[in-house]
Formats: structure tokens, C-alpha cells, sequence
């Protein structure tokens, strides 16, 4: 469903996009996603809005999945993508690749309920075993797959996600103004709290600088002093964010890709973000790196990334390669050698 699944409803657009400017396949897109390629809206596959909706519509798929197999009708294709982390409805043929966003579950499980733990298993898993190829989105997820689930090295292909620069770029903001961003919904792992303290410390030294944050499930609960929660906000709003932000702080405790860094880099925003998981890797040396579980060193990594003169350039300079077309060329090559079945 469309607005629905967040980051990964962002790669699978912007994939497609790619595909649609530099792709040289025939390609039909199961599902309402707004690309212009041929596309089939499967009737059998109950979408829904809502959280028990959706489980109840992926749990049909998983496991009755036999009417949804013959209405996509599965015997023209030569290979099958499915973008969303899942494998659904589980096929057998044609050879399949499963982009796997993250294995949070697996390093974090006190960030799950048993019930939500025991679907990832399940279907992590399951998926894992059954594609052909898993497409990973950075290093560190897929060491994850190796380490944690067992799959073989070579049956993993690391794809870095795209950044719509059409977007997201330095154009007219008014100017850099005293406030930090963090766009991110309000979920255990983005680690809120911590930088609630961390902005007690800078506002002592700096008693100008306010905090804004967006995203969803902030509704309700307590922020201190100089936090401004806006809740979900428009694309061009997030883009102005960015371009007037001092910096972006991004404090999250586990990230499998980590796209708000490199927005905010494509914007001309310095950026200072946590040293775990994929972003040091996504980051390289344009961001304030810091550890997260540390108020002072979020507040040092801030004062940091707000010191650094050349760190605008340097993000800019980094973000530039993270390109929807060289995403989507990466991903064909992989249904190439799946569709020759030479190389698996």
C-alpha cells in the first residue's frame, strides 16, 4: 500500500524509477506503485491500511498463496524480484532475489514484541532460503545474513540505495537557522530519549539551539525544552527542513541502510550521526560520527559536525554517488544472471 512501508516503499519507487530511465528488460510490476512500467494489480492479494490488515493479507499470501502464483502468472517471467524484505507468496520458479532491508531482530530483540519476533524468524528465514540471490542494502546487513542466518557469501550481492536529486539539493532555504533535525518516527531503536539528553548539554553552552523533529508516534508523549515535534511533514517541507537545518543528528541505534544522512548531504546539510551499522559505511568521512548510547558524545559529535567548515562540501561531494540509475543498473545485472541461470 502505497504511503504505508516508509524507507523501503522509498527504494522500491525509486528502483523503479531507474529502471524505467536506464533499464534495457522487459519488466511487469505486481502491485500500485506509480511507475510507468507495465503493470498488473493482483486481486487475490487483500492490501490493506491497517496493521492487522496488512499481517492478515501477508499471512493469506504465505501461506495460500496458490491463487495469488497463478493470477501473476508466473510461467512468462524468467526471473522475479521481490523488493519488500519477504518472499510473497513463496515461489519455486522462476529463480527469485529478495532485497532483505534489515535484520534488526536479529541484534535487537528486545525492540519486538514475541509475536513480531517470531514472524521475522519465520519469514526471514524462509525467504532467505528460498531466493536464489539476496539483495543486501549495505555491508553491514549483509554480514548480518552470513553471520546470523547462515547464507553463503556469495549468494549475497551488496546494492546501495539511490537519492532522488532532483529533490533533494542545496537550492534556496534562507539561510542555516539554530536548530538541529531528526527525522525519524518515534520507534525504540531511533533512540530519542538519549538525544533528549544529549540536547540538554549543548543548550548549555548553546541556549539558542532547538531540536525539530518529524515523523510519526510522537503524538502524546513528553518532550523537554526546546524539542519541536511536527509529526509527519509534506516532501517539500523535509526538503526545507533540510536546506535551513544547522545540522542533522541522526542518532538511531540500528540502521540496515539509512537514508536521512544522505538527504540531508545532497541538501548541503552537515550531518553528525552514529558510528554503528551501516552508516559509517554510507557516510564515510562527510559526517560527525559518535557513539549513541553516549548523551556527551552525541553532544560533542553535534558541536563537531556544527565546527566543521568543509563538512557541507564534503557531503555533497558524497552524496553525489548514491544514484538511482546505478542502483537500478547493479539490480538488472542481477536479473540478467538470474534469467541465464549461469551464474547461481
Amino acid at each position: 500500500m502505497p504511503g504505508v512501508v516508509g524507507g523501503s516503499e522509498t527504494y522500491a519507487r525509486g528502483l523503479l524509477r531507474g529502471l524505467e530511465r536506464v533499464g534495457g528488460l522487459e519488466y511487469v510490476v505486481f502491485g500500485a506503485v506509480g511507475s510507468d512500467l507495465a503493470s498488473q494489480h493482483i486481486r487475490s492479494y487483500r492490501a490493506s491500511a491497517t496493521t492487522p490488515g496488512r499481517a492478515l493479507a501477508m499471512a493469506r499470501a504465505a501461506f495460500l498463496g496458490g491463487a495469488i502464483r497463478r493470477e501473476m502468472r508466473l510461467d512468462r517471467l524468467e526471473a522475479i524480484h521481490f523488493p519488500l524484505t519477504v518472499m510473497l507468496p513463496p515461489v519455486e520458479r522462476p529463480p527469485a532475489v529478495t532485497t532483505m532491508h534489515d535484520l534488526q531482530h536479529e541484534t535487537h530483540p528486545r525492540f519486538f514484541s514475541r509475536a513480531e519476533l517470531a514472524y521475522r524468524r519465520f519469514m526471514y528465514g524462509r525467504t532467505a532460503r528460498a531466493s536464489r540471490v539476496l539483495v543486501a542494502p549495505s555491508e553491514y546487513v549483509k554480514g548480518t545474513l552470513v553471520e546470523r542466518l547462515g547464507v553463503a557469501s556469495e549468494r549475497v550481492r551488496v546494492i546501495h540505495h539511490g537519492i532522488d536529486h532532483e529533490r533533494f539539493s542545496p537550492g534556496p532555504g534562507g539561510g542555516r537557522q539554530p536548530f538541529l533535525l531528526y527525522p525519524a518516527n518515534r520507534w525504540p531503536h531511533k533512540n530519542h530519549e538519549r538525544l533528549f539528553e544529549a540536547l540538554a548539554l549543548l543548550r548549555r553552552r548553546r541556549p539558542e539551539l532547538r531540536l525539530v523533529l518529524t515523523g510519526s508516534g510522537h503524538e502524546g508523549k513528553p518532550a523537554p525544552a526546546g524539542v519541536e515535534a511536527r509529526g509527519r511533514v509534506s516532501p517539500e517541507e523535509l526538503v526545507r527542513l533540510y536546506r535551513t537545518a544547522a545540522a542533522l543528528v541522526f542518532p538511531s541505534l540500528y540502521e540496515g541502510f539509512g537514508t536521512p544522512p544522505l538527504e540531508a548531504m545532497a541538501c548541503g546539510c552537515p550531518v553528525a550521526c552514529s558510528d554503528v551499522c551501516s552508516l559509517p559505511e554510507l557516510t564515510g568521512d562527510a559526517a560527525a560520527l559518535f557513539d549513541p548510547t553516549s548523551a556527551e558524545a552525541i553532544a560533542e559529535g553535534v558541536e563537531r559536525a556544527l565546527a566543521d567548515q568543509g563538512l557541507p562540501a564534503r557531503g555533497l561531494a558524497r552524496a553525489a554517488t548514491f544514484t538511482w540509475d546505478a542502483s537500478a543498473r547493479a539490480h538488472e545485472a542481477v536479473y540478467c544472471g538470474l534469467a541465464a541461470e549461469t551464474v547461481w
